[in-house]
């Protein structure tokens, strides 16, 4: 299994967003009666916007494309272009009701045909076998104009889950490719209306064809400003009216807290993406102990990583995934900062000696690879760390990269010790514990977290075929693994964090942070 994903989790990869073709501008029909331009910051250009690509920014992609199902709060499943569903064969066979009466940007009618051409566009292929549905795609057959039937060879866990995923499973127009089948431009069914892209913005207009709710504005332009401090420049001057998001345009707490003192609204969503610190024994021999790997683990300050570097915002992590995830197991209070605890482990493996602990004429030495770009703030919590380890006896080296040399290394398992974010709703916990944690799945983007086929793997291939009241017994014996192993040492739970003008009104976080969050707001004159 292979897969090409995130810029999965950090927007574009540098590609340059593709410009709408004049002909097909001329069959869209835009908004009548609303006004005004929301002006939004993002990180990166938008890149390729193909649904069932890997390489664009996933909120730009929300604006347009919309899936069958959409990931509701608390992780609710909520109908969108389907209205009605029924699985039954134990999770082997679905039924499709699709709604009625809604047509792409480009005047094509979305019914059973459309949306087999686009399921044919991914289900049942490699690349995509990250995702049960794909994986064990058996066929589909169209009963009717708005019914379709899907057939699995195996069980589906997080069936409906998986169809409100971003991507690759939402709707683009059949006329969207060449004779090909390569695609061409972004039309999708969505509230809004690509007009223009280039490596300065993205540029949308209100699709007045729209089945839904429609926004109270007429425009939206999607700003490139790649450097923070430039948005909140941005954002002070007037330039822009929103801007945050943690994989849209993040805002360091620090940031957040200097708006919020200028007089802008900054709204703090406590998330669902988890930072954690991996360990690379195949790299550093003196974590090949998990009395070593506990020793850092418990050496580290929670805490004070939550109240300092992340302002109060940010909660202490005590598992893999917050509670607010579906199947995220038990949860745990985060271990408390015990240096005596963690001195006595490293003595008890037979590291000593001070200020620095050695063993058979070695330095406890490990080197921690830090990426700012790709997590931010992440230099000063390693420097935090790094002192922490200095009380204990460890001599901890930072490396800090760029984004790109992050992925490398990781890749390449160039580090001791690594910061990994998990991938949040509504992909986790499965796709955090599958494209992370599981050896036979080949991430080409962020490595791996940890893994171990002989005793983990079994436990992660148990959980994602587990069905039914099995389901959360069968998991939890994949973080009872993770956490009597010492595996992985979770930090904190990641905050989003938002700030927008007072132009802005009726903001809401997103749901995930894979959504633009342009629904409810309302631009004041």
């Amino acid at each position: 299994m292979s897969v090409k994903r995130r810029t999965f989790l950090q927007g574009a990869a540098g590609a340059i967003g593709l410009a709408m073709a004049q002909g097909a501008l001329s069959k869209i029909v835009y908004a009548q009666g609303a006004a005004g331009t929301l002006r939004v910051a993002i990180a990166k250009p938008a890149g390729n916007l193909d649904p069932q690509s890997h390489y664009a920014i996933w909120a730009i992609q929300d604006l347009m494309f919309e899936p069958l199902v959409k990931y509701g709060k608390g992780g609710q499943i909520e109908p969108c272009l389907a209205t009605d569903w029924k699985i039954e064969d134990g999770g082997k066979t679905l039924h499709l009701t699709l709604r009625e009466g809604v047509k792409f940007q480009d005047g094509t009618k979305f019914d059973a045909a459309a949306c087999k051409w686009n399921l044919e566009r991914w289900m049942g292929i490699d690349q995509f076998s990250w995702m049960n549905c794909s994986k064990h795609f058996q066929s589909l057959e169209v009963v009717d104009d708005y019914h379709i039937t899907v057939h699995f060879k195996e069980p589906v866990l997080a069936l409906m889950q998986e169809l409100s995923y971003t991507r690759p499973t939402r709707f683009l127009s059949p006329k969207s490719v060449d004779a090909d089948g390569k695609f061409k431009e972004p039309v999708g069914t969505g509230p809004w209306v690509q007009i223009s892209a280039d490596d300065t913005q993205s540029v949308f207009e209100h699709y007045d064809g729209y089945w839904g709710d429609k926004p109270t504005y007429e425009r939206l332009e999607a700003k490139v400003i790649p450097d923070a401090r430039s948005r909140v420049a941005a954002l002070r001057a007037g330039e822009i009216d929103l801007v945050g998001g943690f994989w849209i345009a993040p805002l360091t707490p620090e940031e957040g807290k200097q708006l919020e003192a200028a007089g802008f609204n900054v709204v703090v969503d406590p998330g669902n993406v988890t930072l954690v610190m991996a360990f690379n024994p195949d790299r550093a021999e003196p974590l090949k102990d998990p009395q070593v790997r506990k020793a850092v683990s418990i050496g580290i300050d929670r805490a004070a990583i939550s109240k300092v570097l992340y302002h109060g915002y940010a909660k202490p992590a005590g598992n893999m995934f917050s509670a607010a995830l579906p199947y995220a197991g038990k949860q745990f209070d985060a271990p408390v900062r015990d240096a005596a605890a963690a001195s006595a482990l490293l003595e008890k493996a037979g590291w000593t000696g001070s200020p620095i602990r050695s063993k058979d004429g070695k330095p406890l030495t490990l080197e921690l690879v830090v990426s700012p770009d790709a997590v931010p703030g992440s230099r000063v919590i390693a420097e935090v760390i790094q002192s922490e380890m200095k009380e204990v006896g460890i001599d901890l080296v930072i490396r800090s990269v760029d984004h790109a040399s992050k992925h490398t290394d990781m890749l390449e398992q160039k580090y001791d010790l690594g910061f990994f974010l998990t991938y949040g709703a509504p992909y986790d916990p499965f796709g955090s514990l599958v494209a992370l944690c599981l050896s036979t799945f080949k991430n080409d983007v962020e490595g791996k977290l940890v893994t171990d086929p002989v005793n983990l793997d079994p436990l992660i291939n148990a959980a994602t075929a587990a069905t039914g009241d099995q389901i959360e017994p069968t998991i939890q014996k994949v973080y009872d693994w993770l956490r009597d192993n010492d595996a992985i040492a979770p930090l904190v739970y990641v905050p989003s964090i938002w700030a927008h003008s007072k132009r802005v009104q009726g903001f809401t976080s997103p749901v995930t942070e894979y959504d633009m969050p342009y629904e409810n707001i309302v631009l004041a004159e």
